[in-house]
C-alpha cells in the first residue's frame, strides 16, 4: 500500500507542477493560437478600412475589434467542442486571451505607427504587408513570455486547458 500512496503523491505532485508551470513550447502554441485570430481580424479590418476609404484611426479601430472578435472566437469554438454553454464558453475566451491579445494589439499597431510610411500604405503596396507580418512576428515574440507567465500562473490560456480531453 505505502507503493500505491507514493505514485499517488508523485502523480498529484506531477500534476501540480503542470497547472503552475508552463514550457516555452505551451507558451509559444497559446500565443500562435492568439496571432491567428489577431492576424485575421488586423487583415480583415485592414482589407475593409482600406475598401471603403476609412482613414488611419477608424481603419485601426475596426482592426483591432475584428482582432479581439477573431481571437475570442477561436477560442470559444474549441471550448464550445468541449460541451460547455455559450456563456461559460465566452467567460473561458475573455480570461483566457484578454491579455495576451491586448499585447499583441499594442505591439502591433504600436510597430505599424512608428514604421515610416506603414500607416499610409494601402492594400497593394508591399510595405503594407511587409510591415504586417513585421508587426505580427514581433508581437509574437513580445507576447509569447507574457503567455508564459499567466500560463504558469494557471491564467490566460490555462483556463483554456481545462476544457480540452
Amino acid at each position: 500500500m505505502d507503493h500505491d500512496h507514493t505514485l499517488h503523491e508523485h502523480h498529484e505532485h506531477h500534476e501540480h507542477e503542470d497547472a503552475h508551470g508552463a514550457s516555452w513550447a505551451m507558451a509559444a502554441q497559446a500565443t500562435l493560437h492568439c496571432l491567428t485570430g489577431c492576424a485575421i481580424g488586423e487583415v480583415l479590418g485592414m482589407v475593409v478600412g482600406t475598401a471603403l476609404g476609412w482613414g488611419n484611426l477608424p481603419t485601426t479601430l475596426l482592426a483591432i475589434v475584428l482582432a479581439f472578435f477573431f481571437g475570442y472566437s477561436l477560442t470559444m469554438r474549441g471550448v464550445l467542442r468541449a460541451g460547455v454553454d455559450l456563456r461559460t464558453a465566452l467567460r473561458v475566451a475573455l480570461a483566457a486571451d484578454t491579455l495576451s491579445i491586448a499585447v499583441m494589439e499594442l505591439i502591433d499597431n504600436g510597430t505599424i505607427l512608428v514604421w515610416p510610411a506603414a500607416m499610409d500604405a494601402h492594400l497593394g503596396d508591399a510595405l503594407f504587408w511587409i510591415s504586417l507580418a513585421v508587426s505580427l512576428v514581433i508581437a509574437f515574440v513580445v507576447t509569447t513570455p507574457v503567455n508564459k507567465w499567466t500560463i504558469g500562473r494557471g491564467k490566460g490560456h490555462a483556463v483554456v486547458h481545462r476544457y480540452h480531453h
